[in-house]
Order: C-alpha cells, then structure tokens, then sequence
C-alpha cells in the first residue's frame, strides 16, 4: 500500500543519534554511524523523529511501503529488553566489584624512589553503561559520573577532576543505543537514591545524545537528582561546565 513513511538522507545523516532517542517504535538505528530505518513495519509515519535532527535529514515521504505493524513493534521491544538483561551471561568481566584504592603514599613510588606517576581514581568495575547491573551496590547513594567515551582521551586530566569519588558509567550516544541508554538510567535514579549525576560530554553535536538521555530518564523516573554537565573541547579543554 501506498502511504507516508520516514526518508532519511544518509549523505546529509551526521550520526548524532537524537532521531533514534525520538523514534518510540525503534524503527531508527544507527548503521555504521548513520540513521536507518530498519524495516517499514516498524514507522508508524507520524514523524516524531524529523524535530529532532539537527542537520535536516529526515522528512516524510509518500512511497509504497509495508503496513506499520504494532504488534510487531512490541514483539522487538520485548526481545530487545531480554538480551539486555541475559548480556553478562557468567562473563568475569562483567562482575560487579568495588575497587579499594591503596593510599597514594604507598603506591605511588617505586622501590628505588623514582616516581611512577599518577594512579587511577577508578573505584568500580564494569564502567560500561551496557554492563552496569542497576541494583550494583557500589550505586547506592552514589556521586555518578557519565561519561562520552571520548572525553577521558580528549581531557588529560579526566582522573583526577572527574573520576575522583565518583561511580563511572561511559558509553558512546553516537554508537550505541540511546533508547536503551534511557532504560538503564531510569532503573539506576529508580533504585539507588543518588547524591548527584555529572554528565561530560565532547562539543560535538552527537554527544548531546547522552545529556537527554538522562534527563529524560530523570523525567520517566519523577526523580530529579542534582545534575551537572561538562563540555569538552575536541583540542582536549573544558569549555563549558
């Protein structure tokens, strides 16, 4: 059948993911950092994505196209909420821990005295948001920091200004799944009376993706915990905070 249904430009697509956040039904994802609709069945036509992109490159078109299928839409999302939580599947890495830091006067010299310079301000394993169980202890009442991949390499002094007392979370808002992002966040500000959240982000227009994500789950979840947000530079400076 002939009806309206999502077009998105691939060339003019800049990655930032915001369209795949907007886009209730899952229809959009990223696909080597690019917006895709992954199956007609799946668009519903009503456009909630196209405010969303900074760039312009996704309109409604008139084409023939599949049905929009709702029951098929809720038979994704429920498989996709099965292997987020079947994910760490006995894997040791994925083993929640609590990292006790020995003081810094008794590693931070070697035994000849020389200086072997600074150590990690970690206090927590895993860090990724897709390996972080929400009901971990080491969240309870805990001062968060989310973190864009990128910003730990871009800031040279990421440790000490930001890691330090604080639980870690990383993730790439370009890259990965925002929707699921928002899911995870939801049950973490849900089951762990959190002291605060720390967002640092880069400058550019995709990492906005981790900032909505968790203030809209801080909406989902009628919780609103004090926030802070930090903005990198890609030459490795604070540029806003």
């Amino acid at each position: 059948m002939k009806r309206k249904i999502v077009n998105i430009d691939r060339e003019k697509c800049n990655g930032c993911g915001l369209c795949v956040n907007a886009c209730h039904e899952g229809a959009i994802e990223l696909v080597n950092g690019k917006a895709q609709l992954i199956g007609d069945e799946y668009c519903d036509g009503l456009g909630d994505c196209l405010p969303e992109c900074p760039v312009d490159a996704i309109n409604i078109i008139e084409r023939e196209s599949k049905d929009y299928d709702e029951k098929l839409v809720v038979e994704k999302k429920k498989e996709k909420l099965n292997l987020k939580v079947d994910l760490p599947c006995g894997c040791p890495g994925t083993a929640a821990r609590i990292i006790n830091r020995v003081p810094k006067s008794k590693i931070h010299v070697s035994t000849s005295g020389e200086n072997i310079g600074n150590i990690s301000k970690l206090r927590q394993w895993p860090v990724q948001l897709k390996l972080i169980n929400p009901k971990a202890a080491y969240l309870k009442n805990a001062e968060l920091l989310v973190a864009a991949d990128c910003t730990a390499y871009a800031y040279g002094n990421f440790h000490e200004d930001f890691i330090k007392d604080h639980i870690v979370l990383i993730g790439c808002p370009k890259l990965d799944d925002i929707n699921y992002y928002e899911e995870k966040f939801t049950e973490i500000i849900k089951n762990n009376d959190l002291k605060s959240i720390t967002v640092v982000r880069m400058e550019v227009p995709c990492c906005s993706g981790i900032v909505n994500a968790v203030k809209n789950s801080m909406l989902r979840s009628g919780i609103i915990v004090p926030y802070k947000e930090v903005i990198i530079s890609t030459e490795g400076n604070i540029v806003e905070r």
